[in-house]
């Protein structure tokens, strides 16, 4: 049985940013869609409520955002099967869990004191550095629209955490019948110089060898019928993967997560992306 795909709603634009991608990506999957609404949200992010459900009142607040975000949900794919629910916990201990059966759980950025396109929401770091399945966090619009995908790519960041990223982007490529960039960054050492005109070039060259190798022996079993786009860039991979987000509809990184915490990379591209990030756990 195919697992379904999570999403979280809080009933600000963010989260309904969320529920419009989570709804195009579980009909992309043929997967059902659980919107999930913790009933204790609202005690880390703060009130930002959109317009239909300021007038609520306390008491059926919760009912509605949930089934507002599932008809919404309908309403932009009519044939996905989508349930709603709400469960009164902290989100933060709600979605990690409910994303061991999930295929992916989907979540939007939410700051506070208006920052909340310049900062990742509390809920949305604590569920991408808990979460058993891949985390999508939708980044990059700033109305109450999940942009439909116009770059035609996706973008995959190579580095040393397993093969569950590569998998995940791999099958992202696929669904969408586009084209997946593979980028490996790399570092030149202040350290490694040399005075010697003929050897200038030899310790760069070298570096960025080692980078095309691992980018290599790291795509060497892409499936079949995928265009597969290689590429090396010098500098920091947080810096190079947030400036290629520009151009690509999802940003796909990998996390080994040490003691509960998500690596510099991760962490830097949520906090940067122009579009929508999966982070994908190593043993996800």
């Amino acid at each position: 049985m195919e697992l379904p795909l999570v999403v979280g709603v809080d009933g600000s634009e963010p989260s309904l940013r969320a529920v419009d991608w989570a709804a195009d990506e579980a009909a992309l999957r043929g997967v059902a869609l659980r919107v999930v609404y913790a009933s204790l949200w609202e005690r880390y992010e703060g009130a930002s409520l959109v317009g239909e459900f300021a007038g609520v009142r306390d008491e059926g607040l919760a009912e509605a955002i949930v089934e507002g975000a599932a008809r919404r949900a309908r309403e932009r794919h009519p044939d996905l099967k989508v349930s709603a629910e709400v469960v009164p916990e902290e989100p933060e201990y709600v979605l990690p869990r409910l994303s061991r059966d999930a295929t992916a759980v989907v979540v939007g950025t939410r700051g506070r004191s208006g920052l909340a396109e310049a900062l990742l929401g509390s809920v949305s770091l604590a569920v991408a550095a808990h979460a058993h399945s891949p985390v999508i966090v939708v980044r990059g619009s700033h109305d109450n629209q999940a942009r439909r995908p116009v770059q035609g790519r996706v973008l995959l960041g190579v580095g040393e955490d397993g093969p569950a990223a590569l998998r995940f982007a791999f099958e992202e490529a696929r669904l969408r019948a586009v084209p997946l960039e593979a980028v490996r960054a790399w570092r030149w050492p202040a350290h490694e110089t040399t005075d010697h005109p003929l050897l200038a070039g030899e310790p760069a060259r070298l570096h960025e060898e080692q980078a095309v190798e691992m980018l290599e022996t790291a795509l060497r079993d892409a499936p079949a019928g995928i265009d597969v786009h290689r590429r090396t860039v010098e500098g920091h991979a947080r810096r190079v993967l947030a400036d290629l987000s520009h151009h690509a509809d999802l940003l796909v990184v990998g996390t080994k997560r040490p003691h509960g915490h998500l690596g510099r990379v991760a962490h830097a591209v949520l906090h940067h992306s122009a579009c929508p990030v999966a982070v994908v756990p190593q043993d996800a």
